[in-house]
């Protein structure tokens, strides 16, 4: 349930971050919080009014002055105090990602791994935010330029990494001296929360970080507020649009990303054992809930028959349940993304599909009634079938058979979406004839999902993003921040008295 006023006295109801506190919220409404292994109602979470997020920002401007003035060398000890409490504390996050979101234990804690990776990389701010210099550019004249931070910015992050996804852009911008206001998704709201505590332990200053819940109001405020400079934002393709569609309309800097259909092409010399393996690994990791994930293979010149057969065996040996317990795979998030999945499983069989493995009746070891679907492999797609041209977001891997490496490219090139892909092949030629050709913005030779290092960016092409700049690395300083150029003279102190050398001149100056 959301957006409805629940009455709920035996879950704990959780608030807002604001001004280095919890805050309750003033709209009335509420969202459950439940845990998707089990489908007990956990927490209930507020979700924002208009009059919230104002609170929200309102803090965030307040705190923005000086902490943008705080030396960098000050700024960065706090990221480093909260990356060593991070790091001490992992695990703790890794549990309240599992509880909500449903990851296994292991998952959870890659999650928190990676997301620490940009931390770490924020700590190099004093040399990522360096201006340069050119003394003497026109005669007795300097130019030097620098990057100042933007003021309030705003991350809208999905329920599929509470914890990674915001840390693709928090930290960088708070390294840079800008404010940030979290909204998270109310699927997974304590993660947030738990940062929000571990930001106030490093000894960040009230306001720097902030944590507002909610739905649509909450995203609608944020990106229509005039003390929001920019807004950065994961999710479905539909959203992606309408972030950046508004926030730009209301004179933001949008970075938005948004949906995948990511391919692996099967090339006949590939080793068929490894490709099963990261196939299963990338196909059915996290319940498919990844923007990264892989949901179609397309193997190429006769190797589906023997690749399929190899996929099977690993997918039903696979274990199932809660993510607490030794399984390989957890459930869905919620009752509707296990109803929405297994749709497009019957649409699948419908659309005459080979199911070649059904998840629907996989085994789980799991209390309650949590929301499961097992790994499921579907063999002969087309690409008119919607099991192929939908991003379904769970765990559905579909084959499709070409015959040759150009049908494979221009499948994946005729694809709306350039997130990720991936060629499995031990021919270099193709390898490197597949990276320069495929229209996609990351790509992997022989690694499935590929996700870059936190030193250089993350994002897609085409429909899988709204903007110009990626997350993290390079272009996450230079999002953060805007350029300035300084262009300065001073008289020689041997000339002082007369003008300079300057004289009266309307002509446009130039350099010499």
């Amino acid at each position: 349930m959301t957006g409805g006023t629940l009455q709920q006295t035996d879950v704990e109801t959780l608030t807002h971050w604001v001004g280095g506190s919890g805050l309750a919220g003033t709209s009335g409404r509420f969202a459950e919080v439940t845990d998707p292994a089990t489908g007990a109602v956990t927490a209930t979470v507020p979700m924002a009014s208009a009059e919230d997020a104002d609170r929200a920002v309102a803090a965030a401007r307040s705190a923005f002055p000086a902490w943008r003035d705080t030396s960098l060398a000050r700024r960065t000890r706090v990221l480093f105090r909260f990356r060593e409490l991070l790091d001490a504390r992992a695990g703790e996050l890794a549990a309240i990602i599992t509880a909500e979101h449903g990851k296994v234990l292991a998952d959870a804690a890659g999650e928190v791994a990676r997301g620490q990776e940009v931390v770490e990389f924020a700590c190099g701010a004093p040399h990522l935010l360096k201006g340069s210099a050119t003394e003497n550019a026109s005669t007795g004249v300097d130019v030097t330029s620098l990057r100042q931070p933007l003021g309030v910015v705003g991350v809208i992050s999905p329920f599929n990494f509470p914890a990674m996804v915001p840390m693709w852009f928090f930290p960088i911008a708070i390294a840079a001296g800008n404010c940030v206001v979290l909204k998270p998704s109310e699927k997974v709201p304590s993660a947030a929360l738990w940062i929000a505590r571990l930001w106030a332990e490093a000894g960040l200053p009230d306001g720097v970080f902030t944590v507002l819940h909610g739905d649509r109001t909450a995203v609608d405020a944020l990106l229509t507020h005039p003390d929001v400079a920019a807004v950065s934002f994961v999710g479905s393709t539909a959203v992606a649009r309408h972030v950046y569609e508004t926030g730009t309309a209301h004179g933001k800097r949008v970075q938005a990303l948004g949906g995948a259909k990511n391919h692996m092409v099967v090339l006949p010399d590939a080793d068929l054992d490894v490709v099963a393996d990261q196939a299963v690994n990338a196909g059915f990791g996290s319940a498919g809930e990844r923007c990264m994930a892989v949901s179609a293979l397309v193997a190429v010149g006769g190797v589906a028959d023997a690749l399929v057969e190899r996929i099977a065996a690993r997918a039903t040996a696979l274990r199932t349940g809660d993510g607490r317990r030794s399984c390989d795979m957890g459930p869905l998030v919620s009752a509707a993304a296990r109803d929405r999945v297994t749709g497009y499983v019957e649409a699948g069989v419908a659309d005459g599909a080979t199911l070649v493995v059904d998840g629907r009746s996989t085994p789980v070891d799991a209390d309650g009634a949590g929301f499961f679907v097992g790994p499921t492999l579907f063999d002969h797609v087309t690409t008119d079938m919607s099991i192929y041209t939908d991003e379904i977001f769970g765990p559905v891997l579909s084959v499709l058979r070409v015959d040759t490496y150009d049908e494979a490219l221009a499948l994946v090139n005729a694809n709306p979406y350039g997130n990720g892909t991936a060629i499995f092949t031990n021919d270099g030629g193709a390898a490197r004839r597949f990276r320069t050709e495929v229209e996609v913005g990351m790509v992997g030779i022989n690694v499935p999902v590929p996700v870059p290092a936190a030193y250089y960016s993350f994002g897609g092409w085409k429909g899988s993003l709204f903007g110009d700049t990626h997350a993290h690395g390079a272009e996450g300083f230079h999002f953060f921040t805007r350029g300035k150029v300084v262009t300065s003279r001073w008289a020689d102190p041997a000339a002082r008295g007369g003008t300079g050398g300057t004289g009266v001149d309307l002509g446009f100056p130039r350099n010499v």
